[in-house]
Formats: C-alpha cells, structure tokens, sequence
C-alpha cells in the first residue's frame, strides 16, 4: 500500500514525519514530498486533494 497524505504547509508535515522517524530522502519533484517510514517504506506528502486532482 502507498499513501498519499494531503499537507497545506508540506515543510511543516514533513519536519513533523521526520521527527516521528521517517527519512527525507532526495526530492524528485517540488510539488510533493517523498519520505521513507522507519522500515523504509514510501509515502508521500501533498498538497493537492483528491478533488483537484484529475
């Protein structure tokens, strides 16, 4: 499973998921942020919302 999870500050969020153990690897794409979970799985951090999406 893959999460997507909606931030409106995503420098915030992703401070916040690092703190808690997740790891910040190199960014592919401004618009999102990638972390890795403690077990290094991947989620994703974002600001866009399923309704403005598609």
């Amino acid at each position: 499973m893959h999460l997507d999870l909606t931030a409106d500050d995503l420098g915030a969020a992703a401070e916040r998921a690092v703190a808690l153990g997740a790891t910040l690897p190199e960014q592919p794409d401004p618009h999102w942020r990638v972390l890795l979970d403690p077990a290094g799985h991947p989620f994703c951090l974002t600001p866009f919302t399923p309704d403005a999406v598609g």
